[in-house]
């Protein structure tokens, strides 16, 4: 369907009600989950800093064992030394680059391999860029960061999950991706033919991430494995460093003086993570651990199916 009228479609679809629901989502506190979750493996993108790191924490705390996929050692190993030390669990670590192909198949391929079942993955690694920036396969990074990893980890452990028959996989997803407002361009993906921003780039890839899980919660219906993705809150994090001088002036000056502790979203992704309340929950989008109705360009199952065919084809999975 031509771009002008998914523009129409979109603009039928549009709702007061989900703008003034989201806003109302906003102020809500997470739900709290206090049941235990002793010698279940949970892996965890991005977990040196930020969500990540308290989420680490979070999990560890309650008897979980934990699988980190970080791109620093040094980090790695501070983060290994002071959980196994403080909460008597294993935390393990995959060293990967999540905007490298090569690295996020290499880890991918490590997990399918485990003969541990996996209970839970997080995907939350990320990265806001203000400029465009073209990762060593020449693919724009904030798209592979967010999205194209989580893509391929996925649909790679697909079967070894479903072999399982119980897994929770959440997407740490944003609001953002209703800066994605006319939807994404699955012949754009790399942002040559349009001019890029920060805001567009990044609302573009959590709109991918959220048309990605209507097609995975079809492949994993009835498997007892789920996929669900949330919104973290507007909390302070470490994401935007990679910019320049006046990006983290403002940043640290300003933004950061307006958001919430990072400690909020790790008790909602315990939640969704660990909950007996969601288990059977699938294929949807969370404001924390409240359930949303996303955008209406991240529910459209055409362009779904479209960007399930180009992920393939970018990711190189085929062979």
């Amino acid at each position: 369907m031509k771009k002008k009228n998914k523009i129409k479609q979109y603009i039928k679809e549009y709702h007061w009600s989900n703008i003034f629901a989201m806003i109302r989502n906003n102020r809500l506190n997470p739900k709290v989950c206090n049941e235990g979750f002793s010698n279940k493996l949970v892996v965890l993108t991005g977990a040196t800093s930020g969500i990540g790191y308290i989420t680490a924490k979070k999990y560890a705390s309650m008897g979980a064992n934990l699988l980190c996929i970080n791109r620093n050692r040094e980090k790695s190993e501070a983060l290994r030394n002071e959980i196994e030390k403080n909460d008597g669990v294993k935390c393990n670590y995959i060293l990967a680059d999540l905007s490298k192909l090569e690295d996020i198949k290499r880890a991918a391929d490590e997990l399918v391999k485990l003969e541990t079942p996996i209970d839970v993955i997080i995907h939350n690694a990320g990265v806001y860029l203000t400029n465009r920036e073209l990762t060593a396969d020449g693919l724009e990074k904030v798209f592979v960061v967010h999205y194209l990893s989580s893509f391929i980890m996925n649909y790679m452990l697909m079967e070894k999950l479903k072999a399982q028959e119980k897994a929770r996989i959440i997407l740490v997803n944003s609001e953002g991706h209703r800066f994605a407002a006319w939807g994404i361009r699955t012949d754009d993906l790399n942002w040559e033919k349009r001019h890029y921003s920060g805001l567009n780039s990044y609302g573009s890839a959590k709109a991918s991430q959220l048309l990605s899980m209507i097609v995975f919660r079809e492949q994993f219906k009835d498997s007892g494995v789920t996929i669900n993705a949330m919104h973290p809150g507007a909390v302070k994090t470490g994401t935007g460093q990679e910019n320049g001088p006046i990006y983290r002036w403002f940043k640290r000056n300003f933004f950061d003086k307006t958001l919430k502790s990072p400690d909020i979203s790790a008790e909602a992704l315990y939640y969704l993570g660990a909950s007996k309340e969601i288990e059977a929950i699938n294929g949807e989008f969370f404001n924390l651990t409240t359930e949303e109705e996303p955008a209406p360009p991240a529910l459209d199952r055409e362009v779904a199916d479209e960007l399930w065919k180009v992920s393939i084809e970018m990711a190189k999975l085929n062979s």
